[in-house]
């Protein structure tokens, strides 16, 4: 395996270990689909249809997102945003990836 595709394939490990993070903190506010694509890419995280609709289906099922059909200015669009739960839960990922960034900082630090 060369260089290229053993870093693609790390990254792309580290990518699924954020996705879920950087997913809830852009359903604070409801957002349908492609919006949340858009909002998600335009803070430099890209995302596949195929990642998010299902990642959105599994967050909605396990109670951490509320979900709702909504007509405006269009076709129906489903709008995704977090509940109670999804927010109790972003807050303490978010404590947890902020130890863990810290903590990373130190470890890439030369000595």
């Amino acid at each position: 395996m060369g260089e290229a595709e053993t870093l693609g394939k790390l990254e792309l490990e580290l990518r699924r270990g954020v996705v879920v993070l950087a997913t809830l903190s852009r359903l604070r506010t409801p957002r349908y689909g492609y919006e949340l694509r858009q909002a998600l890419t335009d803070r430099g995280m890209p995302i596949e249809e195929g990642t998010l609709y299902p990642l959105l289906r599994r967050l909605e099922a396990q109670g951490l997102l509320r979900s709702e059909w909504r007509i405006q200015d269009g076709p129906p669009r489903r709008y995704y945003s977090l509940n109670g739960d999804g927010r109790k839960l972003l807050k303490r990922l978010a404590e947890s990836w902020h130890v863990m960034n810290e903590a990373m900082d130190r470890l890439l630090k030369e000595d």
